[in-house]
């Protein structure tokens, strides 16, 4: 999968080469006043039997922003339990064969933990497994977000794509990367501004779309797109591409996945059910979830895979019906010990 990245005329036009203030704007909203508070979310924790200290396991209501929900979310005390992520290793973005895993499978042969949610993006080809979406691993490069997209394969765009970060000293950020090789992998605040109707923007660098600095994660996950960034919404899914045909129907209602971190440190992982696995409940869209988030106290929260890949287990216990009708295999997850 990894390509020779070649320049174009085209691709070498932008508009500056310091960061800008990212558009924090966000449409209109079809119900309430979205600044009104959720109503409460019930604490179910000790549905699940013994899971590590420090986990709250919070279930929402029937009727949440406007619609009938199934969802979940996971609030962590990273002071008393410990976060970390698994993924297939593809450092290079040309395939493994290292098979993908059902989130039960992953539970049962890594030690049982006591949260476990699908991670980024992948797929799969005549036998051979890719992951799409960064993983850092006890600071190990297993994969790197895809650097490149087309529609039609002669337009090539170069996406800064989604990551959820830890650092060496235990701070957590969202942010955009972009990937040319071991020694040079940017981390940027605020992402190209890419748009499928527009030509695309030159390879991002050191110095574009912002000032960079260089990914040095602790632990990571990729996906996308980012929700919340120093605490305002921003769902960069336009600037990401993940809209149109090849995107992942961001301003539709489907299951979804996403991770965050509040003001005082705590770690929020959120499932929801969706394509009406249970009768009238559609799920939500990006915009929606990144609501959810903020209202659950996230200052910094992306978006994970979603739709068939959404699955959160509680000490091995489904909380959603997954929509293919049973869990689906994954190239990463997210959990908890």
């Amino acid at each position: 999968m990894k390509r020779s990245i070649v320049y174009s005329a085209a691709a070498l036009v932008f508009l500056a080469l310091s960061c800008t203030p990212y558009d924090n704007s966000i449409p209109d909203w079809p119900w309430a006043d979205p600044s009104d508070p959720d109503p409460e979310w019930t604490d179910v924790t000790s549905s699940f039997g013994k899971l590590s200290d420090g986990i709250r396991v919070l279930k929402a209501p029937d009727r949440l922003r406007g619609q009938n929900a199934v969802a979940y979310a996971a609030v962590v005390d990273l002071s008393k339990a410990s976060f970390d992520v698994w993924s297939i290793y593809n450092p290079d973005l040309d395939g493994t064969d290292e098979a993908f895993m059902t989130p039960s499978k992953f539970y049962s042969e890594n030690g049982k933990p006591s949260i476990v949610i699908n991670g980024g993006f992948f797929y799969e080809d005549s036998g051979t497994y890719y992951t799409s979406s960064l993983a850092v691993i006890g600071g190990k490069l297993y994969s790197p977000n895809i650097n490149y997209a087309s529609e039609d394969w002669i337009s090539i765009y170069y996406p800064t794509r989604a990551a959820f970060i830890e650092h060496n000293d235990g701070s957590f950020e969202t942010g955009w990367t972009y990937y040319h090789d071991a020694d040079a992998h940017y981390l940027y605040s605020s992402p190209a501004q890419n748009s499928w109707a527009s030509t695309p923007l030159m390879v991002p660098d050191a110095t574009f779309p912002c000032e960079a600095a260089s990914l040095n994660a602790k632990t990571a996950i990729g996906g996308g797109p980012v929700l919340i960034k120093d605490g305002k919404i921003v769902n960069s899914y336009r600037q990401e591409l993940f809209d149109g045909p090849t995107g992942i129907m961001c301003d539709e209602r489907h299951p979804r996945t996403a991770i965050g971190i509040t003001a005082d440190g705590k770690l929020v992982l959120f499932v929801c059910e969706g394509r009406d696995m249970t009768e009238g409940v559609p799920g939500y869209k990006t915009e929606e979830v990144a609501r959810l988030m903020k209202g659950l106290g996230c200052v910094e929260a992306m978006n994970l895979d979603g739709g068939g890949s959404s699955c959160m287990l509680v000490g091995g216990s489904e909380t959603i019906k997954p929509s293919d009708g049973s869990q689906r295999a994954v190239a990463s997850f997210v959990y908890i010990k």
